[in-house]
């Protein structure tokens, strides 16, 4: 098809047309193309355009900025290279074999592909190849395919360009090629014409895109570690380990957190979470909620209740981001996890034959969401058994439902002994995460160890009921001398703790109501003195004036003990508590 006289008829063309003849106007739109009738419907034809069969394919490739080289017959023979290859690479001996003049065919790989280019037949691309090409003949390489266009410039363009190239460095550059191998038929033998356009600039750019992203990843991955726990606390009761790994360098750094707070009175708080977002801001939201969170715990109150407290926050922090989050109480008197989870996995608890139990409901919706009331669930957690918190970077894969991966980590916890530490590593590598992992992980790991033989002698528990009446202080008394010293305690630790045992009992015969229970405990690192009632009304340390005969009873306790505290109990009533380290 003669492309002048199809071209002719487009309405762009004939409004050009039109204008150079002042034969009229020619209607851009469609309509008005229809309605009207062409004034000149068979125009004469252009006789001046140049067949394709008259040009030079010579001064074609010449002129072509890209490297070109045309090899034949099996073994790549040189049949020709362009101007630019040469400026490129150096000129080439016609005849010779690609393996013994063009060391860049090489350099780039080239050989498998153009062997397989001639046998399919198929053209082959490949991308961004890198190659050392000559210094000062790279530039003119780049230049010559500008000169070629500009031939109608002006002798002083064209001798500034010249002085442009004399002024490049003569040495060794690296350039980025994306070279297209053909085939084509070289007087009946096969051939393969190579095409390598400099991508240089490109790679060039890329390059320094990838190491911006690299240096903000560095960035967010320093401080999401910064904002984590730098060492865990380790509770009296419990062995506790985690491990946080970020995605690979492809993968933008999540707001995966964990703590471990220990409450006093033995009992430990246990959080984990993900923001829901990707780089430094989801890092930032995360250290503020993991703050809120050891704040809250301070307050120690239940699980639901500390929830309710960060969802408010987290939608004041950013109402764009939401998280998920477990938070989950150990008591050692009790011998559960009371936890509450906010569109969080559950939690999965070994038992000591190798059992896994997977905590059930209630769980609520993300952090941030607002408009729930969260609640509180528990799980058995007995000496030997552990307990496994994670995020779903451990158990999420595209293409898979996620109660898959966490059947998946069930059957690889059900396995997994040994310390802490030991278990998080194999619940890692159990689930295939790498350093080129898509998501980052948190896991953290809790243990409640079975204690037998001397180990099991530095932890004891004695309770006794109060009835309350003239008698109950007394009856404290004489209870925490006898078991202080059954316990092999010194004596001046022993004065100490009937001393707060009478405060807090006669605090809780002042202010409280039945019931009333005393509660003695020891570890191998502190003693803990419990007394519980059935009123719900937090004592405060106050200062007692002079001639006041009451008030005085928590400033002792809190003079005297390493520490101290309170804090409301399930179904109503209160629990006061105070410490005492024990000697080394």
């Amino acid at each position: 098809m003669n492309f002048t006289r199809w071209s002719a008829r487009l309405p762009g063309t004939q409004r050009r047309a039109a204008g150079r003849t002042g034969r009229g106007s020619v209607p851009a739109a469609r309509g008005e193309y229809e309605q009207r009738p062409d004034p000149d419907p068979d125009p004469e034809p252009v006789t001046d355009v140049p067949a394709l069969e008259d040009l030079s394919l010579r001064e074609i490739l010449g002129g072509l900025p890209a490297l070109v080289a045309l090899l034949y017959g099996p073994e790549h023979r040189v049949a020709y290279v362009n101007d630019a290859y040469a400026a490129a690479f150096g000129p080439r001996r016609l005849g010779a074999t690609a393996a013994a003049s063009c060391p860049e065919l090489a350099e780039l790989g080239l050989f498998p592909l153009l062997d397989q280019v001639l046998r399919s037949g198929k053209p082959r691309t490949v991308k961004s190849r890198k190659v050392q090409v000559r210094g000062r003949q790279k530039d003119q390489a780049r230049e010559h395919g500008k000169e070629q266009t500009a031939k109608g410039q002006t002798a002083k363009g064209q001798a500034a360009k010249g002085q442009g190239r004399e002024q490049t460095d003569s040495g060794a550059q690296e350039g980025s090629y994306t070279v297209t191998c053909t085939p084509v038929d070289c007087q009946g033998s096969g051939g393969v014409l190579v095409f390598a356009a400099d991508v240089t600039d490109h790679a060039e750019a890329a390059d320094r895109l990838r190491t911006s992203e690299r240096g903000h990843r560095r960035t967010a991955v320093t401080l999401q570690r910064s904002l984590l726990p730098q060492e865990l606390e380790q509770p009296d009761d419990l062995r506790v380990a985690a491990t946080y790994q970020p995605g690979g360098e492809d993968a933008a750094v999540g707001g995966d957190w964990y703590d471990v707070i220990t409450l006093g009175a033995g009992r430990t708080a246990l959080v984990i979470g993900d923001v829901m977002g990707r780089g430094v801001r989801a890092a930032a939201v995360m250290g503020q909620l993991r703050t809120a969170v050891r704040a809250y715990a301070r307050l120690d109150l239940p699980p639901h209740e500390v929830l309710q407290l960060l969802d408010g926050l987290a939608a004041e922090i950013d109402a764009s981001q939401i998280a998920t989050c477990v938070y989950a109480v150990h008591d050692p008197n009790e011998g559960r996890l009371v936890y509450a989870s906010a569109g969080h996995l559950p939690i999965l608890v070994r038992a000591e034959d190798g059992s896994v139990q997977r905590a059930a409901d209630p769980t609520g919706p993300p952090l941030g969401t607002g408009g729930w009331l969260h609640s509180s669930g528990s799980i058995p957690l007995p000496p030997g058994s552990t307990a496994v918190l994670y995020t779903d970077g451990l158990v999420e894969r595209r293409g898979e439902d996620i109660d898959e991966g966490v059947a998946s980590l069930e059957r690889a916890l059900s396995g997994a002994k040994g310390s802490p530490q030991v278990v998080c590593d194999r619940l890692i590598r159990s689930q295939g995460v790498t350093a080129d992992h898509d998501d980052d992980v948190a896991v953290l790991v809790l243990q409640h160890p079975s204690r037998t033989g001397p180990d099991a002698e530095l932890f004891h528990n004695a309770a006794l009921d109060l009835l309350g009446g003239i008698e109950a202080a007394p009856r404290a008394r004489a209870f925490a001398m006898g078991v202080l010293a059954s316990w092999r305690f010194p004596v001046e630790l022993r004065d100490l703790g009937v001393l707060a045992t009478s405060e807090l009992v006669a605090n809780s015969l002042q202010h409280g109501t039945p019931p009333m229970r005393l509660r003695l405990r020891r570890t191998d690192r502190r003693l803990i003195i419990e007394v519980t009632d059935g009123d719900d009304h937090l004592p405060r340390r106050r200062r007692a004036e002079p001639a006041d005969e009451a008030g005085r009873g928590i400033s002792i306790v809190a003079t005297i003990a390493s520490s101290w505290g309170s804090r409301r109990t399930p179904g109503g009533g209160k629990a006061v508590w105070c410490e005492f380290a024990l000697p080394h």
